[in-house]
């Protein structure tokens, strides 16, 4: 039984007052007396040996049981179990994005103005064993449940890692990002060029403290700003590599450590592959299609050289996109280049440090406080080119732009970091395409966002 130090020591004086008291009114009686309150004594003292022995070993108990239980963790950034050896553990994490669009002067082919689920994905992630990482990421959002991501990562040390499942392919700068940090709604001109989520087996890793990045993986292949089927429609495989630089990450230099830089590129045949589900706007309206009995014919690469540099509360992002697809439609082939390049310029006007992983409000919305959050400025301009040989065998000419060109603005307000309020107003213009489509006139639209991550 566990004694409370305080009590025990009232009790141990009492005793001994008592004892002493006694002593001294016995003092006439003799020696035997005095022998007696002596024995008394000593048994007292022994009897409060005893107990405090006993509390010393109830309390190692209490810290050996405290050890093996297993660790609670409840804050910003989700719900967490871990073990108390921290061998194993299991995350609860979501995002939800509750979007509108409203389309402005689109007479020909309209697009839907309303509100929708863009993304409600629960998350659920951890180790086992110390050293394998876990990821299962269901999105309900849409018209349809995909599995987004579904993966394991061997960290044998930041330098040198091991992942197998369904992630994302290593290509797009933009792409890349976590899309809770994503500048806009949705992405640009440049992102319809790279592939999406894909299966495979990536090496991947962080050297010199993440001054270089790389990443290095063989994946079934997919068309361009496609995700996986979940399965592979023939034998052929798909390399796609990254290597990433920020040369100035650990120096001195505060105005030159958000200087990065790379290139990443993919290589595969997609023979007998659908060539591409076609090209989106920023409003989600197709832009670009091939013919239905277009199919891939061989080699098909991409080439993305891509930048950012973030110094502050500013921000500048950019990358180029290259893709060369060998096609086939009957007895005719042509080996089609699209190209695509995007810029993105962000400030936060209230001055918290910009970043490529998100932004962090120094006051956290408290209006009792007079605390109001983070607001940041983002503006973008994009460009898409299609190859002219696409027309007009490989694509219909009066349905499919040749080119679109796309600038967008927005403003961004942060409660806090779990919780996010966008708007944004995006312009996209044709070269090519035909009146009785999305291509015939320009895109207007109007995006607004409620997102909850955690």
């Amino acid at each position: 039984m566990k004694i409370n130090r305080w009590l025990l020591g009232t009790i141990i004086g009492t005793q001994f007052a008592f004892a002493s008291v006694a002593a001294d009114e016995s003092a006439t009686n003799g020696d035997a007396d005095i022998s007696a309150l002596k024995q008394q004594i000593q048994e007292l003292d022994q009897k409060v040996r005893v107990l405090e022995r006993k509390d010393e070993l109830d309390k190692a108990d209490a810290e050996a049981a405290a050890k093996k239980q297993p660790l609670i963790k409840l804050d910003g950034n989700g719900f967490a179990f871990t073990s108390a050896d921290k061998n194993f553990s299991v995350g609860i994490h979501g995002q939800l994005q509750l979007d509108s669009r409203t389309f402005f002067e689109n007479n020909v082919a309209p697009g839907a103005d309303g509100f929708l689920l863009r993304r409600a994905r629960p998350i659920i992630s951890g180790t086992v064993f110390h050293d394998f990482d876990y990821v299962f990421m269901p999105d309900f959002g849409g018209s349809s449940t995909v599995i987004q991501d579904a993966f394991i990562n061997y960290h044998y040390n930041p330098a040198l890692q091991l992942q197998i499942g369904k992630f994302k392919s290593p290509v797009g700068l933009e792409y890349l990002q976590s899309v809770k940090n994503w500048a806009f709604n949705e992405l640009s001109l440049a992102s319809d060029l790279v592939p999406n989520r894909d299966l495979g087996v990536e090496l991947h890793g962080d050297l010199f403290g993440g001054i270089l990045s790389y990443a290095a993986g063989i994946f079934n292949g997919v068309a361009d700003g496609a995700n996986t089927s979940n399965s592979d429609f023939d034998n052929e495989k798909e390399f796609a590599g990254r290597i990433f630089v920020q040369p100035l990450k650990k120096s001195g230099l505060a105005a030159l450590q958000g200087i990065g830089f790379g290139l990443a590129g993919s290589y595969g045949d997609e023979a007998g592959a659908s060539s591409s589900a076609g090209y989106k706007t920023e409003g989600q309206q197709k832009l670009f299609g091939y013919r239905s009995t277009v199919t891939g014919d061989g080699a098909h690469w991409r080439i993305a050289p891509q930048a950012y540099y973030y110094y502050g509360p500013f921000g500048l992002l950019g990358e180029y996109v290259e893709s060369s697809q060998k096609v086939a439609a009957g007895a005719n082939t042509a080996t089609l280049e699209n190209n695509a390049w995007e810029v993105t310029a962000s400030w936060i006007l209230t001055g918290e440090k910009n970043s490529y992983k998100g932004i962090t409000p120094d006051h956290p919305f408290d209006v009792s406080k007079n605390h109001w959050g983070a607001v940041g400025l983002f503006a973008r301009y994009a460009q898409l080119d299609i190859d002219s040989d696409a027309f007009p065998i490989f694509a219909d000419p009066t349905t499919s732009a040749k080119s679109a060109t796309d600038w967008s603005v927005g403003l961004s307000w942060w409660l806090n970091n779990n919780i996010r309020v966008m708007t944004s107003f995006s312009h996209t213009t044709f070269s090519g395409g035909g009146s009785g489509s999305v291509t015939g006139q320009d895109e207007n639209t109007l995006f607004t966002r409620v997102q909850l991550a955690f």
